[in-house]
């Protein structure tokens, strides 16, 4: 755990939700950025729009709760919570008016140039109007559900995220006035095509809706409408102590999620004031939750435009290479298959490499071999129709053994997850759920398999969840291996996860919360004595996130004693680089494009015997003390080559980046001091992977 006097001043620490935020703006200058595709922008405005709509649910409903609570000490990095909440409106506030600026100012222009237009009501033809109100009648009128308040009509329950039109109408003889909700349905599309065949102009679901208020209020008069959004505090709080069940606890949790606390009213620019201090009241929100900005709200629905089936306006198409060491493989038995893996270890790159050719292909393989005697998987997050689901369901019904390790507390996957251990259950797979109060973030599989020689084991461990969609977008690192001593490490930890096994020492894994903490800690300190004592010393990172203190305040002090520490982190960072007689020997940068950087990678110098490490684990406090989490050592020479290869192009000058300076400040690096464009690393791996074919 955390030394208690590992205490770093606060102006050396950026905090966790401002670094986030920083994170988040990275996104939204990728939506700014004309030099990519156009429809790959409104995909990255989209994104940007749901990012945000999470750290509401989350993050500030955490903020909010402890102002509520009274809590009012400062933070590592010096914030009280009610000083924190007010910094992170400015900046969303900042963050939102340039997004609505990308919107109205250079992605609607730019669409209207390429011929895709969206459009309002009355700018609408006769013929598409007449095309359009068939789409109401016929699809959009049956799901809606106008909900009056008055005296017998309590103001109605507003879902987290729903958008809806706040109406007032007026009844035509005694003039009296009543509000009304209507609510867009989620289930149909946000953005309706005005033409049948031609899919080039578009209009806003709650536009149509709009237009056709008369029919949901018959005989009334429409007065005025707007659109507005709630968010709610959708947080889970899961007592497990208490729980008897955890399944029907997390359940019940997820119902109770719907009902959580208001924490940001999203309203039209243009409301009136009688009508937002109406909503304001109703909702039981403060006026610093308000955020107005000019329609269309909720933006996360600008996917369906980036859909769009036109080839010039996205990224060239790219399809996942079949991985090196199995491109002889492709139709060969299966024996042929677990023997290449009992011959090598494979180190695999996603998605430049197929997932679906070898980590798929692995668990399928299993599930159909005779030999296979049992599986063991890991699951976070997966697909809704996952062909490793229905490998695990096939190889229990067909007799195998199959334990399934599911995180159901997974956040946003919770119902999907409870769902998939309801009918892994139902199909005879054995599905437990980790540990107490540990979630189970690690991403491994394990194969047992009767060969001549005996039984023998196959493994992968990897980076990345087991989810074949994301697969194709996330940036990830997995290795298969039949390695007696690894797959020991992993018959270990099953064990532990499933049975009650409390002290195990593991040989090729570390693993989180019993050793991962102390052991980076350890090899940072060994680092440290390298330096002091003249011995070659570096640290190199590539992680998704690095907020622990205690590895802050560890990097500080490897810096101070003359080690080289490059950081590549995707989305928070709190330490600060490059300040005098602190961090002068520490770099930081970013990398984001069209696929999401999600690999950990951990190497240490190590005086020449170089440690190369991935896995699962950010150093975050929750990674580190709350979850299962591994690590892997990379044994292979040729392997530890191709990642430092690898952690050599991200930390190179060439590439395009962000870089943090001492202030903490992000800084996109496109151009050499030459005023020459950088190479984009992940179009690189594109090349190097098709080149070989």
């Amino acid at each position: 755990m955390k030394s208690e006097n590992e205490v770093i001043d606060p102006q050396f620490i950026i905090d966790r939700e401002l670094s986030w935020l920083d994170f988040n703006t990275r996104v939204l200058e990728l939506a700014e950025d004309s030099s990519i595709p156009l429809l790959e922008r409104v995909r990255f405005l989209a994104i940007f729009s749901s990012n945000l709509d999470d750290f509401f649910m989350i993050r500030v409903a955490s903020t909010k709760l402890k102002v509520e609570s009274g809590a009012s000490a400062s933070n590592v990095a010096g914030y009280t919570p009610s000083a924190l909440l007010q910094e992170i409106n400015e900046k969303v506030s900042e963050l939102v008016n340039r997004q609505v600026n990308c919107f109205h100012n250079s992605i609607k222009p730019e669409l209207n140039r390429a011929d895709i237009h969206l459009v309002h009501w009355d700018e609408l033809t006769e013929v598409e109007q007449s095309y359009v109100k068939e789409i109401f009648d016929t699809q959009i009128f049956p799901v809606l559900t106008p909900l009056a308040v008055d005296p017998s009509h309590p103001f109605p329950y507003i879902s987290g995220l729903s958008l809806s039109l706040a109406v007032i109408v007026k009844h035509p003889e005694s003039g009296e006035e009543f509000f009304a909700r209507v609510k867009v349905p989620s289930v149909l599309a946000r953005f309706i095509s005005t033409q049948k065949s031609i899919k080039t102009r578009f209009i806003a679901l709650e536009e149509i809706i709009a237009a056709h208020l008369t029919e949901l209020f018959p005989g009334m008069i429409i007065v005025d409408h707007y659109a507005f959004r709630l968010t709610r505090n959708e947080d889970l709080d899961l007592e497990e102590e208490d729980s008897e069940n955890i399944l029907e606890t997390m359940e019940q949790e997820l119902l109770r999620r719907k009902f959580g606390p208001p924490v940001r009213l999203e309203v039209d620019s243009e409301i009136q004031d009688i009508l937002l201090n109406r909503l304001i009241s109703e909702l039981e929100i403060s006026e610093r939750e308000v955020v107005k900005y000019q329609g269309p709200l909720d933006l996360t629905g600008l996917g369906t435009l980036a859909d769009l089936d036109r080839a010039s306006l996205h990224f060239p198409a790219f399809k996942s290479q079949m991985p090196q060491d199995l491109l002889d493989t492709e139709d060969v038995s299966t024996d042929a298959f677990f023997n290449l893996i009992s011959q090598k270890e494979i180190l695999l790159h996603h998605p430049y490499e197929s997932f679906s050719s070898s980590v798929v292909r692995f668990i399928e393989a299993a599930a159909i071999d005779p030999k296979v005697l049992a599986i063991k998987q890991t699951l976070y997050r997966t697909s809704g129709d996952s062909p490793i689901m229905e490998a695990l369901i096939e190889a229990a019904q067909a007799g195998k053994q199959v334990l399934a390790v599911i995180e159901i507390r997974a956040r946003f996957d919770e119902l999907a997850n409870v769902r998939w251990a309801r009918k892994l259950e139902e199909a005879g797979v054995h599905v437990v759920y980790g540990l107490m109060g540990l979630k189970t973030h690690a991403k491994l599989s394990l194969v047992i398999r009767q060969e001549e020689s005996g039984l023998e084991r196959y493994c992968h461990v990897g980076t990345g969840n087991y989810n074949p969609k994301t697969a194709r977008l996330y940036e990830d690192l997995g290795l298969l291996s039949a390695d007696p001593i690894l797959c020991d490490d992993l018959s270990r930890l099953f064990n532990q996860l499933s049975g009650f096994v409390s002290e195990i020492e593991f040989k090729r894994l570390i693993v989180a919360p019993k050793s991962l903490r102390k052991s980076l800690i350890a090899k940072i300190e060994r680092e440290i004595q390298n330096a002091k004592a003249g011995k070659p010393s570096h640290i190199r990172f590539k992680l998704n996130s690095l907020l622990d203190e205690q590895f802050v305040a560890a990097l500080y002090k490897a810096s101070q004693a003359g080690v080289k520490v490059e950081i590549v982190v995707r989305g928070i960072c709190a330490l600060k680089p490059g300040i005098p007689g602190l961090s002068e020997n520490i770099t930081v940068r970013a990398i984001l494009g069209r696929f999401l950087e999600h690999s950990r990678i951990y190497h240490f110098h190590n005086a020449g015997s170089d440690e190369y490490w991935i896995g699962s684990a950010d150093l975050m406090n929750r990674n580190l003390d709350r979850r299962i989490e591994t690590l892997i050592s990379v044994d292979s020479n040729d392997h530890k080559e191709q990642l430092d290869q690898m952690l050599s192009l991200y930390l190179s000058p060439s590439i395009k980046r962000w870089q943090m300076d001492s202030k903490g400040l992000w800084h996109r690096v496109q151009l050499s001091p030459e005023n020459e464009e950088l190479i984009d690393i992940q179009e690189h791996f594109i090349r190097e992977s098709r080149a070989r074919r």
